[in-house]
């Protein structure tokens, strides 16, 4: 890794801090399977999406049991705004009777207990853990993928590959923040397709000016 990455790292760190915070609200929720749900929903959908469904649905859902007991098209009624709603009710409702069946109804706490959950990836996985228990992770999106490599902190070439590199780059503190604060600067200002250059405030220690 370039000797610069490594001495740039807690100013970028810093700016992040202060143009991002360090805590995001996260979704509406009682329960940790009613989270892990809002996550899983989460996916190609945007927040705003989810925070419009969920309520209806865990308003009628009020137990993991009747979630699991619900047919996958009742759960699509409630989750038509969200993207892939379809795929989506399956896995729910199929999570939910894993989590009631192999778990007792609690939501597991490990990476390794998740990751057999229907619907379940790392990146819900880490963010879940993170979310509902605390655990620090790092959740790579394809902002946090495109990003850290624009910045130097990864060359891998997958998510886990990226991962690994920045659960040993960043100081612990800062895994759980990294992805949203990353999240919002890949939306407003280093998108995927023409970064605004001009007008980001980490401009200076991007590799591609370097």
């Amino acid at each position: 890794m370039d000797k610069k990455v490594k001495k740039n790292l807690p100013y970028i760190l810093d700016q992040l801090d202060e143009i991002y915070g360090v805590t995001k609200e996260g979704f509406y929720h009682h329960e940790p399977w009613q989270l892990l749900i809002a996550i899983m929903l989460s996916a190609q959908s945007t927040d705003k999406q989810v925070d419009e469904a969920i309520p209806a649905l865990f308003d009628h859902y009020r137990t993991v049991e009747s979630m699991a007991e619900a047919p996958a098209e009742e759960i699509e009624d409630y989750i038509r705004s969200v993207g892939l709603y379809k795929s989506k009710a399956k896995n729910v409702k199929q999570c939910c009777g894993q989590i009631v069946k192999d778990y007792g109804g609690i939501v597991p706490k490990t990476m390794e207990e998740l990751l057999k959950l229907a619907g379940v990836g790392r990146k819900t996985a880490n963010l879940f853990l993170s979310d509902a228990y605390g655990i620090p992770g790092v959740t790579v999106d394809t902002h946090v993928f495109r990003i850290s490599r624009r910045l130097g902190w990864a060359e891998g070439k997958n998510p886990q590959e990226v991962e690994k590199e920045l659960r040993e780059l960043l100081p612990k503190e800062h895994w759980i923040r990294i992805n949203f604060q990353l999240i919002y600067h890949g939306r407003e200002v280093c998108t995927a397709r023409k970064g605004r250059c001009e007008s980001c405030s980490l401009e200076e220690w991007c590799m591609k000016r370097l």
